[in-house]
């Protein structure tokens, strides 16, 4: 996918002196008391903004926060503590300019202004075309640089992109982009993808999306369950969707067509309670009992598992395949998170859950690319385009 980077813009001297907008992603926790609980994600946005100030232009910086109502501010809505950690960061004051719209205040070369929360603007959520045409007209250079927005047609993640007079993204979007491309548009094969969660009505689209294209479709969870039923095997009393077995077959015939293949676990561990202290029992896929509740892939299961990963060119991984927050159901997951760490070929990971096990088996170096958005990231597997995907490539084109 074509497209403009900032980096190439700066390189080339074409930020100096510019009125650069930033769109970062600044949603932060907080305490009751306005207390910033987790400060990740204003990190993850200074380099964009170090970029810009090092290029020489005039940076302006917005984001959502929380879950406003537009036009309705009220103070526990505001970026005032975010615009505070980003000044200890950048070792910079960063005002905050509130009713920013119509423009009506300066940003110097050097300076970093932060433009109150953008979600209190209205016309935002709904991109509208007065709201869009406002916002070009208040820089020189759009920056995208918020994966975790990049399935929303906004105002400041659409609107502007078409209406400023250059569009382009940001570092961290750029490399989204970037390992997305890797991953899926032209993967190295055999490519392998990892789709664990507790329902198969969650992510059917993406087991959809992803049969027309994957060598092997790794199914965990309450999903391979589901996908057990299918294949014609007892479940106890696990979780599962008995009204989606067909779609289940019906993604289980798409692969074997092309060759590929959905692995039905041989082996699970089981428990008759869903607890951290529940005894774990190994059993063949044959033999589960009518009072058992399935809560990990089995050993025999996970080693398969991993030699195929190991053998994978690309692989791209989506929830955890057992219940890993507890230490007896913990072995496929753990298993799976090495193989891939093992495995020379290039990973991309996303989910909250995928992150905590990565996290938790202290893989983060060993994968190739950790994805930022949640949701973002489920719609590309998909295979949906993103809105910010798409207006930028337009723009580039």
């Amino acid at each position: 996918m074509q497209f403009i980077r900032f980096s190439d813009l700066c390189a080339q001297g074409k930020a100096q002196g510019k009125r650069v907008f930033i769109r970062a992603d600044l949603n932060v926790p907080q305490d009751d008391a306005g207390h910033i609980t987790e400060d990740t994600r204003i990190r993850a946005s200074v380099p964009a903004i170090q970029m810009a100030l090092d290029a020489g232009a005039a940076v302006m910086v917005t984001s959502h926060l929380g879950r406003p109502t537009e036009g309705a501010f009220k103070p526990e809505d505001s970026l005032a503590p975010v615009a505070a950690r980003l000044g200890e960061l950048l070792g910079r004051p960063v005002r905050l300019v509130a009713d920013w719209v119509d423009g009506g205040f300066d940003a110097k070369p050097g300076e970093v202004v932060l433009l109150e929360n953008c979600r209190l603007n209205k016309g935002e959520k709904k991109n509208s075309p007065e709201l869009a045409a406002k916002l070009g007209k208040l820089c020189d250079i759009f920056v995208h640089d918020a994966f975790g927005t990049a399935h929303r047609a906004e105002g400041t993640t659409y609107g502007i992109a078409e209406t400023a007079p250059i569009a382009s993204a940001g570092p961290l979007l750029a490399a989204e982009m970037d390992a997305i491309g890797k991953a899926l548009a032209n993967p190295k094969r055999p490519l392998v993808a990892i789709v664990a969660g507790s329902k198969v009505s969650t992510k059917l689209t993406i087991l959809q999306s992803l049969a027309k294209n994957v060598d092997g479709l790794i199914v965990g969870g309450g999903i391979a369950n589901t996908f057990m039923l299918a294949a014609g095997l007892k479940i106890g009393k696990s979780l599962a969707e008995p009204d989606l077995l067909g779609e289940a077959t019906a993604v289980i015939e798409a692969m074997k067509a092309r060759g590929a293949e959905v692995p039905i676990p041989e082996d699970v561990v089981c428990a008759k309670a869903f607890a951290a202290d529940a005894e774990a029992t190994v059993k063949a896929a044959t033999d589960v009992a009518d009072d058992d509740l399935i809560l990990d892939i089995g050993p025999k299961t996970a080693a398969k598992l991993a030699e195929k990963l190991k053998q994978a060119g690309t692989i791209v991984w989506n929830g955890p395949v057992g219940v890993f927050e507890f230490a007896a159901f913990e072995n496929g997951t753990k298993v799976i998170a090495q193989a891939i760490a093992e495995s020379s070929a290039f990973s991309i990971a996303g989910g909250g859950d995928t992150l905590a096990a990565i996290a938790k088996y202290g893989i983060e170096k060993d994968v190739g690319y950790i994805s930022t958005g949640g949701g973002a990231f489920l719609e590309v597997l998909e295979g949906k385009t993103l809105p910010a995907f798409e207006v930028l490539a337009r723009r580039a084109g």
